[in-house]
């Protein structure tokens, strides 16, 4: 297998599993989703099961804590978005949000997949997209096991500033897709394409026998 596509398969899944297993660790420590079920495996059903109706507040997990880690700007709080990012499509019904989301994601793996094929894996200057194209793979199919699981992406890290404004929650996946967006940008300003050194020489050789 070509470095290249270990890569793609080392990065996309290290996002992947690290964004799943943050997901479990808030559901476990700020809900109370796994509060009477002693085993990993019944917990895992649960998280991934069928979740039960939403509550007064909207959230289908009840929320039981959420964790100071910098009183004025940072905070770990259990959120759930059934929408895209920064909660956009969250008012359509749920049948045309789940169809889109299901036609966007897979889409999404599609293109970056083969994007990705394109590379040669040899040329320096595509390090930004060799990292960055498997971080947002991973970022998108990070998210996109938790719209197939339960129809809604659980969220987690709230910055803010003291309270008076605030970014909307997100997660490692969601990060993972902030930066691989980031370095495929600077993939579009730094790789150059590499201009064919043999035009030159065939138009001269032509123009001499002519």
């Amino acid at each position: 297998m070509p470095r290249k596509y270990i890569l793609l398969l080392t990065v996309a899944l290290g996002v992947i599993v690290l964004d799943q297993w943050t997901k479990y660790l808030v559901v476990r420590e700020l809900t109370t989703r796994f509060d009477d079920r002693p085993t990993v495996g019944e917990r895992l059903s649960a998280m991934y099961g069928e979740p039960p109706p939403q509550g007064f507040d909207g959230l289908h997990y009840r929320s039981k804590r959420y964790i100071e880690v910098s009183e004025s700007f940072f905070r770990l709080r259990y959120a759930e978005n059934p929408g895209a990012a920064w909660g956009l499509f969250r008012s359509l019904p749920p049948a045309t949000r789940g169809l889109l989301f299901h036609v966007v994601s897979i889409g999404a793996v599609v293109l970056i997949t083969w994007y990705f094929s394109k590379l040669s894996g040899k040329d320096p200057q595509e390090r930004w997209a060799l990292w960055g194209l498997p971080l947002v793979l991973g970022g998108a199919i990070g998210n996109y096991i938790d719209r197939i699981a339960r129809a809604f992406v659980i969220d987690f890290l709230e910055a803010h500033w003291y309270d008076k404004a605030a970014w909307p929650s997100f997660n490692v996946a969601d990060s993972a897709i902030v930066v691989g967006v980031g370095l495929l940008l600077v993939d579009a300003f730094v790789r150059k394409e590499t201009p064919d050194k043999e035009t030159p020489k065939q138009d001269k050789s032509a123009t001499a026998r002519s």
